[in-house]
């Protein structure tokens, strides 16, 4: 599993890699404190999520996470900051249920609200900050130049502290009638399921939208080995290690891609593209099935059954 920290002016980028066996997963309580699924459950907002699975076992997973389940649906919809912190909406989708909404804009770039797992995040520039009167924090890689600076303001709006009369909720509600008043356009996914009645949502006409999962079957594949060697392990051979992960990353994203470079009759000219996937290689028949959309990782793919050591799924944070 590799996850990726956020970019600094001081130092590279890093890869954490982690490798162990995977135990049963409960769909019903999905795990949330081990690896790999803190580092799934940290991406995020998810937009593509992709399924690489050994043709023998696709019927097994095509059954397990397309057949007997509802493809994942995600709503569009425009409405103001004010709306969501009011009537019905907030006690019913935030405060009593469980939802994930971002709007429209590039974090960084524009104003863009995050909410999700109960807290509102804002990443908002300079002027609109000031403005809105809030307590935020400032956002964004130290002593990067050319830029102006960012805030960013979070609020846990399940909070004991967060209804109406309470002075911090006031002084958020009041920052959304005034500075932060203009509606926005947000995607919207009903992480819990249950959708109250009447629902709050529909007075906002918004437009439904269905994340139906794009099947490649029979792709013929040179594949390495995908576990390190037992000597790696034993001795902690750190650079071994550190080989093995990001050549099988990178195999990995070559199969993501739909790459002919992975074909063991790829003959390309050396002149044009020199990889060739780690030695030893099987060839095989690979799998993918990927979902493309606003999605929440555990609701999509939370019981994908163990396929032998080749199975393998990685998940794609969305850009904002």
């Amino acid at each position: 599993m590799l996850a990726f920290q956020a970019p600094s002016v001081y130092q590279a980028s890093k890869c954490y890699f982690t490798y162990g066996k995977m135990g049963h997963v409960d769909p019903k309580q999905p795990p949330s404190k081990s690896k790999p699924w803190t580092t799934l459950l940290g991406q995020d907002f998810v937009h593509r999520l992709d399924l690489i699975v050994p043709e023998e076992a696709y019927e097994a997973v095509h059954a397990a996470v397309v057949q007997n389940r509802e493809a994942p649906q995600f709503k569009r919809v425009v409405i103001s900051l004010r709306d969501v912190l009011s009537g019905d909406f907030f006690t019913e989708y935030i405060k009593k249920g469980n939802i994930m909404m971002v709007s429209e804009g590039r974090i960084g770039i524009d104003n863009v609200y995050c909410l999700k797992d109960g807290v509102l995040t804002m990443f908002l520039d300079k002027e609109t900050y000031e403005r809105a009167g809030l307590v935020g924090k400032p956002h964004g890689v130290k002593g990067k130049r050319g830029l102006k600076p960012r805030w960013v303001v979070e609020f846990a709006l399940k909070g004991d502290s967060m209804f109406p009369g309470k002075k911090g909720f006031e002084r958020l509600v009041y920052a959304s009638k005034n500075a932060l008043s203009a509606p926005v356009t947000w995607l919207f996914c009903n992480v819990a399921g249950t959708v109250p009645t009447p629902d709050p949502l529909l007075q906002h006409s918004p437009a439904n939208h269905t994340a139906t999962p794009d099947i490649l079957q029979s792709v013929e594949a040179a594949i390495p080995l995908l576990q390190p060697a037992a000597e790696y392990i034993e001795s902690g051979a750190r650079d071994d290690l550190e080989s093995f992960s990001t050549e099988l990353y990178e195999w990995l994203s070559l199969v993501r891609l739909e790459s002919p470079r992975i074909n063991p009759r790829d003959d390309i000219d050396p002149f044009l593209c020199r990889y060739h996937a780690p030695d030893p290689v099987t060839p095989g028949k690979l799998c993918k099935i990927s979902w493309q959309g606003y999605l929440e990782f555990l609701a999509t793919v939370p019981n994908a059954p163990s396929c032998g050591h080749q199975t393998r799924w990685e998940n794609i944070s969305c850009g904002r």
